[in-house]
């Protein structure tokens, strides 16, 4: 079963259990599919469906930020539910230690010795932790290790 297969499953659930945050979110996911298989004119892969769910995840957490910014907190509950459902389809994140030990491979392989050389590692770095994780992350350790 691909994962664009186990969305509309869900979604199906979703809506005999009328769980409407899950459904708008489902709902949401499918569309920006859609407009990425129309755009790009051909059917997405997992890997292209993760990427698409993966940049939902950034821009609801964006939100949830911008929400606490701003002072409206009555909006902050629902956008966390879907970012948990979101987070749900994503594959588990590195622990800060997996994380730590592949950048430092990527700053070896990379050659980088100062901060300019950031973008070399991030190169190498992200193909290895597609979805699993931030790019954020990955750019905070990098200033940690190359001062």
């Amino acid at each position: 079963m691909t994962l664009l297969e186990s969305i509309n499953s869900d979604l199906k659930e979703a809506m005999k259990a009328k769980q409407q945050v899950k459904m708008d979110c489902l709902r949401q996911i499918k569309t920006e599919v859609m407009k990425k298989e129309v755009a790009l004119k051909k059917t997405l892969s997992d890997a292209e469906v993760l990427s698409v769910i993966s940049s939902l995840t950034k821009s609801h957490v964006d939100s949830i930020e911008s929400f606490k910014k701003g002072g409206r907190e009555d909006l902050v509950p629902k956008e966390e539910q879907e970012l948990a459902i979101l987070k749900a389809y994503l594959p588990e994140q590195l622990s800060d230690e997996e994380l730590k030990k592949i950048v430092g491979e990527a700053v070896q392989t990379a050659a980088a010795s100062t901060a300019k050389d950031i973008g070399k590692v991030m190169g190498v770095v992200m193909p290895k932790v597609k979805g699993k994780a931030d790019g954020s992350r990955i750019n905070a350790i990098l200033k940690d290790i190359l001062k």
